[in-house]
């Protein structure tokens, strides 16, 4: 008896492929996610890093935290710029700042693997994490000359973050996270009550990213890390700040007051 072989149809052919396709984009979603998800493990381990690098430098400079920011005379003129993370000399040469010496993962641990993208601030190698200026970090001016003649600069030039007797609620002050902005990323997280700033530009300049699966990574006074996941307009949103400063809501505030950045 003669066997014949039936011919796969059109409509065969075409559901088969349309499986296929399917299956191949179920299975690049889940890399995908998986991927996101790996990228913000590691997001969480470098901002372990760094509160533990904040915390050894804590406690061998009497329990102060780490300046944000200071500003020194150079020999011969120019300004050396000292932030938490890099310290830049007047000619753009950058070397590793305060928390160099107590970070063991390297300077890399300040990169956030979800962030692309070049620094806003200087020439830093390395960008992604901001960190709370308007209330743990210390920030400075410009060195000026006084009217005694003495030369204003680095820490006497420096509006002094809370000490560390006043921090009462570590477990919900921010101190790290991903930093974020119109114009990318961010080194100095500002709360959104301009309590110290007076400069709303500034102030939603100075926001979070919620850049990991729509959550911000943020370690907190007390070590632990933790994802938040709704970002918040601020107590002085306007439309403008939202839209040309902030990027709402690609970037926004972790509370709208200042409760989740105040440590008292």
């Amino acid at each position: 008896m003669r066997h014949t072989r039936r011919a796969i149809t059109l409509v065969e052919t075409i559901t088969v492929f349309g499986i296929i396709t399917l299956l191949l984009a179920l299975a690049a979603g889940a890399a995908t996610k998986v991927g996101r998800e790996a990228r913000s493990g590691t997001c969480r381990s470098n901002l372990r890093q760094i509160a533990l690098a904040t915390e050894s430098y804590r406690n061998v400079n009497d329990g102060e935290l780490p300046a944000a920011i200071l500003f020194f005379d150079e020999p011969g003129g120019g300004v050396r710029t000292v932030a938490w993370d890099f310290e830049q000399s007047s000619s753009g040469e950058v070397k590793p700042g305060p928390l160099w010496s107590y970070v063991d993962g390297g300077m890399e641990v300040h990169q956030c693997p979800e962030f692309k993208g070049p620094s806003t601030f200087g020439s830093d190698p390395w960008t992604g994490y901001n960190y709370n200026t308007s209330f743990l970090g210390a920030e400075g001016q410009y060195p000026w000359t006084g009217q005694d003649g003495r030369r204003m600069q680095g820490w006497d030039a420096a509006r002094p973050g809370l000490r560390s007797s006043s921090h009462h609620k570590p477990d919900r002050c921010a101190m790290f996270a991903d930093g974020g902005w119109h114009g990318g990323a961010n080194k100095f997280m500002r709360a959104p009550g301009n309590t110290v700033e007076y400069d709303l530009g500034r102030v939603y300049a100075g926001g979070q990213a919620f850049r990991h699966g729509g959550c911000c990574n943020v370690v907190h006074l007390d070590g632990h890390c933790s994802g938040l996941c709704e970002p918040r307009e601020g107590v002085h949103a306007q439309a403008w700040l939202l839209k040309d400063i902030m990027a709402f809501p690609r970037n926004g505030f972790l509370s709208d007051d200042d409760s989740l950045y105040d440590p008292r």
